[in-house]
């Protein structure tokens, strides 16, 4: 037998194994992964199991808390009616704000005492600003508490217990930096309504307290609370909309497309809102056909003046059977009218589309289509007769009126949008209130139905504001009101529109 000697024996003991080695080799990468996902699971759930507090505000009771969310905001949930969305900040946190129900002794001694009105909005101003440090204070306590026992139960070591914990509450202090750095205190004055409260646009008040009253963030978001529980005391009914008697209300509809649900729709509105004038900008129809002609025939019953400018999918045949209409007022290469308390004017879409053996001129046929509209509109002002609005189907046509008249209409993409000019004019694009027609069933998701109304200084005739009205498509059931002010409405800005009667800027 071969003895070994010790030495050779002790070495061969000690030296380590490959395998064994590389085994053992620390990942830092899946430790680090594994710690965030405990922070970011334990903060969640300590949010969602403590972090609520319960407090009155004015006459109501409410139920604040912060939850996770990729774009921030603040949304006010008014249960059973329905909830509002404001755009307040940018963080990953929300904060939700539950409505749970109105107190009857405060609501009662309002009642006896209508002069503490004059007060409630200190005083509800005073009752969120408590309610938010407590809510800071509890979700602090919440996210320590959450990550810290859910970091011993993953870890079972106290030391990364502390750890979650301390991270949990890094990530809590960042947020609120986020949110205070991007805060927006201007975001009570464009919510986005949803639920029963998007037929109750009178929750914030008409277009000109809007406009004038939104001075200070705390008193607005008490008006906003006051008119809330009004809500609660209406026993039978929503309150009907009230629009401010001064301003001129102009309902915009636009790509209609042969859906005969639009007519309900727009009638509805023109009732709910008090609507003076109707302006669609085109695609009324589809094909442009004499067999279509019978669908327009509800225009004549809407009881106001129907503004028109054709689209690309609307015929002279189409033209000529409206021009017949008493209430509907057909504008074409420039020509202006009165209508509802302001001027329009308006040129149809000098392509029509679905004739294929005529070649689209494209963006360059309406482009010159826009600059006759834009010679109109000089002549208009030259001649003492200004117009306030023009019109037209195409975007781009619209875009060539820049400087010469303080807003322009238009349609045609499917989609509402807003912006303003180099040289001051403000495009407003509406959506397609019939809902893309038939084209709503071609996509994975129906089209919405989108129409909007406007509101207009009946002095100066200057844009105040707007609300985009978004109803779901077909099959659907949702119903999405959102509040706009225009630009030089906002508190603090400058007056940047044209009105009426003064001297539009020109372009060189």
């Amino acid at each position: 037998m071969v003895r070994v000697p010790f030495a050779a024996r002790l070495r061969r003991r000690h030296r380590p194994l490959p395998d064994l080695e590389l085994a053992a080799r620390p990942r830092p990468w899946r430790g680090a992964l594994g710690l965030t996902g405990v922070v970011l699971v334990g903060a969640w759930l300590g949010l969602l199991v403590v972090g609520n507090v319960r407090t009155p505000v004015g006459p109501v009771n409410t139920t604040m808390a912060l939850r996770p969310s990729l774009s921030g905001g603040t949304k006010i949930n008014v249960s059973p009616l329905g909830a509002l969305t404001l755009d307040s900040h940018v963080a990953p946190v929300r904060l939700d704000v539950n409505v749970d129900q109105l107190d009857p002794l405060r609501s009662q001694e309002l009642v006896d005492h209508p002069e503490r009105f004059s007060g409630l909005q200190g005083e509800v101003a005073h009752d969120v600003e408590h309610g938010t440090f407590d809510l800071a204070v509890r979700s602090g306590v919440a996210v320590v508490a959450g990550a810290g026992l859910l970091g011993l139960a993953v870890y079972r070591r106290p030391r990364r217990a502390v750890l979650a914990s301390g991270l949990a509450l890094t990530l809590l202090a960042a947020s609120g930096v986020s949110a205070y750095a991007t805060w927006n205190p201007k975001s009570v004055m464009e919510p986005r309504f949803s639920g029963l409260l998007s037929s109750a646009p009178s929750v914030i008040g008409n277009a000109r307290s809007i406009v004038s009253g939104f001075d200070v963030y705390q008193k607005e978001l008490a008006r906003l609370v006051t008119n809330v529980t009004k809500l609660y005391d209406v026993t039978s009914t929503l309150p009907a909309y009230q629009p401010d008697p001064s301003t001129i209300r102009v309902l915009h509809v636009s790509d209609i497309h042969l859906n005969p649900a639009s007519w309900k729709i727009i009638a509805s509105l023109v009732k709910q809102y008090k609507v003076n004038v109707i302006v669609d900008s085109g695609d009324t129809m589809d094909h442009g056909t004499a067999a279509e002609n019978g669908f327009l025939d509800p225009v004549a019953g809407l009881g106001v003046p129907y503004v028109w400018v054709r689209g690309n999918h609307d015929s002279r045949t189409t033209q000529r059977y409206l021009e017949r209409m008493k209430n509907v007022r057909v504008l074409d290469d420039g020509h202006a009218v009165t209508a509802g308390g302001l001027r329009f004017a308006g040129t149809g879409d000098p392509q029509f589309t679905p004739d294929r053996a005529v070649v689209p001129g494209g963006d360059a046929a309406e482009r010159l289509a826009g600059d006759r509209l834009a010679s109109a509109l000089r002549s208009q002002r030259a001649a003492g007769t200004p117009v306030d609005v023009a019109i037209a189907h195409e975007p781009v046509a619209a875009r060539e009126t820049d400087g010469e008249v303080p807003l322009v209409l238009c349609g045609h993409l499917h989609h509402e949008g807003y912006e303003k000019l180099p040289y001051g004019t403000r495009l407003r694009m509406e959506g397609s209130t019939g809902g893309s027609g038939l084209r709503a069933v071609e996509g994975k998701y129906p089209a919405p139905i989108e129409a909007s109304v406007l509101y207009f200084d009946r002095d100066s005739h200057r844009l105040q504001a707007w609300d985009a009205i978004r109803l779901g498509g077909l099959g659907l059931t949702t119903a999405e009101v959102s509040r706009h002010l225009a630009d030089d409405n906002h508190p603090g800005a400058s007056p940047g529109a044209t009105p009426s009667g003064a001297t539009a800027p020109t372009r060189p």
